[in-house]
């Protein structure tokens, strides 16, 4: 139970391009039919096009930016993007999403005593974490706050146990 972000984004850039060539195309061949000046010209755009030689910088440069437009293109469709449901360990396919693993995490770390806020991301295996305190001996919070997340995480138990970074910020210096 992986499920992967849908590729909305390469998908919609496509349908626009391929609907802006089509409306163009279409409203230059009804005002062809109704014998109105289209907006582009067949045979001035025909000439021009075939003055061009295929060794020469524009069709170069054309099929570069094409060329590179469609890789990108390709490489979104095809690489897998940070996973919506993480898997959980046990019998049963189950999952949980990042956004609330992140905030049962947060809510789990923002418990621990001296703790003012907490910053959690989440990256591939690893969980960073983010503390501020008005603490000014900061010792013993962040084995407190790991503490905590893994108490949390064992709980969850999700199929593969991140590593848990903390990072401890105190607001006020100590003396």
């Amino acid at each position: 139970m992986k499920r992967r972000p849908r590729r909305s984004i390469p998908a919609t850039i496509c349908a626009l391009a391929a609907l802006a060539v089509s409306v163009v195309v279409g409203v230059v061949a009804v005002q062809m039919i109704l014998g109105q000046t289209p907006w582009i010209n067949y045979l001035v755009a025909a000439r021009s096009l075939h003055e061009i030689h295929w060794n020469d910088l524009i069709p170069a440069v054309a099929g570069a930016v094409i060329a590179g437009v469609g890789v990108v293109l390709l490489l979104t469709a095809l690489l897998p993007g940070k996973p919506t449901v993480l898997p959980l360990a046990g019998d049963l396919p189950s999952g949980a999403t990042r956004h609330s693993l992140r905030s049962t995490l947060r809510a789990a770390g923002s418990t621990v005593d001296g703790v003012n806020g907490l910053a959690l991301n989440l990256r591939g295996r690893k969980i960073s974490a983010t503390v501020r305190t008005d603490r000014t001996n900061t010792s013993g919070l962040a084995d407190a706050v790991r503490a905590a997340l893994q108490n949390r995480l064992d709980q969850i138990d999700p199929a593969r146990t991140p590593k848990i970074r903390i990072r401890v910020r105190a607001t006020r210096s100590q003396s």
